[in-house]
Order: C-alpha cells, then structure tokens, then sequence
C-alpha cells in the first residue's frame, strides 16, 4: 500500500522506563511497527502493563518514543514541539479514554464545545455542534450537567461526543469500555463502531477483552513489547 493508504505509521518505536528500584530500565516496547489503515477500525489487544496505551499514546502524540518514527502521511509527527502536536491533536485526532478526563468545572455541553474553541471557533457554533453531538449520543437532556452529575455510561458518551467535535479523521480509544456494565459497554461499541460506517472515521482500539476485538477489521497483540498479528 502507498502512504496515502494510511492515516498513521508508526516505525521503529521503542519506549522503556525507569523501574520502580530504580536498578534497570523497563522496555515497554520494542522495535513496534504499525500501519493504521484509512476507514479501518484496528484493535490492539494486550495484558495489562504489556504496554498497547504506551503505543497509543505515541502515536497519538501524547508521549514521544526512545526511538523511531510516527508519521500522518508523509508527515513526521514525532519530531514536533509540543506547541505543534497540540494543534495537530486537536484538529485530526479524538481521543476517548477509559476515565474519560472530561473537565469537572464544565458542563457537558461545554466539554464537548471545548475543542472547537481551542481552535478558534465562536462560542455560538461551537455550541450549535455540541449540542448536536450530545442529540446524536442521547445525552441532550444532560447538556447542563457537570460530569459528577453523570453516570458511567453518560460520562462516556459525552467522552465521545467531544472526541467527535472537530470532525476528526482518525479515533484513538483506550479502554472505552474499561469501567462499564455490559448494557453500556454493547451501547458505546455499537456507536463507536457506527462512527466508521456512516462517516468513514478510522478508529484504533486499545483493549484487554479479545472478544470486543474481535468486531474489528485488524487485531494485533502486544505481548513482551513485541506487535504481532492474531
């Protein structure tokens, strides 16, 4: 496949960590290659520490690696100040996290408007968006709710509204179900997966349970800081 094929490559990545006796470094990942492909939904699945939100936040611009090469495209992302990698987070990349990290101040309709202000958008179409998002979530009614208002589920949906507010073309989700009963762990799925259907968003999963990585295209496996396909 050419470049243009995938949203993300990642080559070479290595990342390790002081241990806790600080007496050897711990090797996270080791000589990780990953293609994400354009329109596809890829799961990474893994023990717990066997370092797949590691991978993700690399690639994702969040953490650097020891060594190696992430690129959008043909453009080097991993060597960008961290000025550079906010922006280019918040216009291409929606992150959806296992706790969520919605901003307790802030109401939910203001949580999901908050990307679209970073970028500079006006508080009346930022707000118009995010309200829509939330209609689209189920969650309107909760709109003027503080995330300590929210259950578990509610959190999440707004966790992915936000993700969705500047249209971005590639979805990260760490653990999106991590802390969910099984009734909200089928219904984010289900919208998550939906994403890829209707709006052509590609999506890497990170996950511990093989079965909800089974519903995707791609499965890859970290296990001793290694990738591989299952």
């Amino acid at each position: 496949m050419s470049n243009s094929e995938f949203v993300l490559r990642g080559e070479g990545i290595s990342k390790s960590y002081e241990s806790e006796q600080g007496e050897a470094r711990l090797e996270v990942l080791k000589d990780v290659s990953i293609d994400i492909q354009k329109g596809s939904i890829t799961s990474i699945v893994g023990s717990s520490g066997s370092g797949k939100s590691t991978l993700l936040h690399i690639l994702g611009g969040l953490d650097k690696p020891d060594s190696g090469s992430v690129f959008w495209g043909d453009k080097l992302i991993s060597s960008m100040n961290s000025d550079q990698l906010a922006d280019f987070r918040n216009e291409n990349i929606g992150f959806v996290f296992q706790f969520h990290h919605l901003l307790p101040e802030f109401t939910a309709l203001e949580n999901v408007a908050m990307p679209a202000l970073i970028a500079g958008e006006s508080l009346e179409k930022a707000s118009e968006r995010a309200m829509s998002l939330l209609e689209r979530f189920g969650v309107a009614n909760r709109k003027n709710h503080r995330p300590t208002q929210l259950s578990g589920g509610e959190q999440q949906r707004v966790s992915m509204a936000r993700a969705l507010m500047n249209n971005p073309p590639l979805i990260l989700a760490d653990e999106p179900t991590g802390n969910l009963d099984d009734k909200n762990t089928t219904t984010i799925l289900d919208m998550l997966f939906e994403l890829r259907e209707q709006e052509g968003v590609t999506i890497l999963l990170i996950t511990h349970e093989k079965a909800i990585a089974k519903q995707s295209d791609i499965i890859l496996e970290i296990k001793n800081g290694e990738l591989s396909s299952l």
